[in-house]
């Protein structure tokens, strides 16, 4: 952002900067007074230096003129960026993500664009810092922070100039499936899925509200159904663990666990044994969970998932790569892939206020009827454009998928 400074102190702009979040709307015309009395200053000057007066007074008074218009002029960028005034405990302000840098500064989302930042300051800045330092175990950099009971899930990483913290705040409550924004029809077929087998992948960039869209989903399936989900994330993210009563008096029970010593691998297998209708997982981030999940998929569970990707044929095709370098030939992950798959969908956030765009791709629940998409990935041919669209069309006409 840039800020015409002419003609107005480092206080006045503060104050127009802190009412308004702009550049404040007088400064064009700041601008050009101050230039014309600087130029004012500057024939009265020569004028006056002509004259058979005492020249060294004028030219000294000419210069302290020149040194005042220059220091009112002079603003410091780091007061213009910087909140002055606190905006509250940290639990209370609003925000997704906060980024603690070395020198200590705290940094979210504007709200104005889409990516834009402020720096913000809180009431209980140095509390919360203590916190960060003190749930770090020296090894594991992202991990889990209850704060005065709101978790935030937290990066630590090693900056240029030292530590720097990424925390996020973590909901309170699962949000319900229906208000995330989901087209209506694409709410009610992944509802239909509650009773399948196979993964479902939810896909996206960082930040893009991916394990709050899979957590609903999973709650809404508690809630409906019933059964017992167990979850595997590194570190636990959503509020998910309890029992759940459906419309017809059954439960549902979820358990929330961590990789057994960092190992996703060990953490399926321990679920598989446990006998549940859903296993998620947090993240598939390696060819070892690919192949696990995709295993429990094909043995009567359903899976959910999230994948960083950024559209549903790059999701796809990282899970197919995944599995492949897992140990198997190419031409088995095809087919692994082929019979676990049961939909993904790509979640973005665009906007301000940010609201949630979605594209899909789903496969036939009836693993022994015929399926274009299954028949697809046993192929190995991803071209995935005209099903992607062929879907698209079907969902927004009402029509069924298969």
């Amino acid at each position: 952002m840039n800020f015409r400074l002419a003609g107005n102190s480092s206080e006045e702009l503060l104050k127009q900067v802190s009412a308004t979040g702009v550049k404040p709307a007088s400064a064009s015309t700041n601008t050009v007074s101050s230039q014309t009395g600087a130029s004012a200053a500057q024939n009265n000057h020569s004028a006056e230096s002509n004259s058979p007066k005492d020249t060294t007074g004028n030219q000294a008074n000419s210069s302290a003129q020149d040194k005042t218009i220059t220091e009112k002029t002079k603003v410091n960028t780091e007061d213009v960026l910087v909140c002055k005034y606190s905006s509250g405990p940290i639990n209370e302000v609003k925000f997704s993500d906060v980024y603690v840098t070395p020198d200590k500064k705290c940094y979210i989302w504007s709200g104005r664009t889409n990516c834009g930042l402020k720096i913000v300051t809180f009431d209980d800045f140095d509390e919360f810092l203590a916190g960060l330092e003190k749930a770090y175990d020296g090894e594991n950099r992202s991990y889990l922070l209850n704060y005065k009971g709101r978790n935030y899930r937290v990066e630590r990483t090693i900056a240029l100039e030292g530590v720097n913290y990424c925390a996020r705040k973590m909901p309170t409550t699962v949000p319900n499936l229906k208000d995330l924004g989901l087209p209506y029809r694409v709410y009610e077929h992944l509802i239909s899925l509650a009773g399948c087998s196979g993964l479902i992948l939810l896909a996206g960039a960082t930040g893009s509200g991916k394990s709050t869209t899979i957590a609903a989903l999973l709650k809404e399936y508690l809630q409906k159904k019933g059964g017992y989900a167990f979850t595997i994330e590194d570190p636990i993210e959503m509020p998910l663990d309890g029992v759940y009563v459906t419309p017809e008096a059954e439960l549902g029970l979820c358990k929330q666990t961590t990789p057994p010593d960092g190992k996703w691998e060990e953490g399926i297998k321990s679920a598989l044994r446990s006998k549940p209708r859903y296993i998620y997982l947090g993240e598939i981030r390696s060819p070892d969970v690919a192949s696990e999940a995709l295993r429990a998929a094909t043995s009567g569970h359903l899976v959910l998932s999230t994948i960083h990707a950024n559209n549903v044929s790059d999701a796809v095709n990282a899970l197919v790569k995944y599995a492949a370098s897992s140990g198997i030939s190419e031409e088995m992950a095809y087919e692994l892939v082929a019979n676990g798959f049961l939909g993904c969908i790509h979640q973005i956030l665009e906007g301000a206020p940010k609201k949630a765009k979605v594209s899909y791709l789903f496969a036939n629940p009836d693993t022994n009827a015929a399926c274009q998409v299954r028949g697809m990935l046993r192929s190995g041919k991803l071209n995935m454009g005209t099903i992607l669209e062929q879907q698209r069309v079907k969902i927004e006409r009402g029509l069924d998928l298969f």
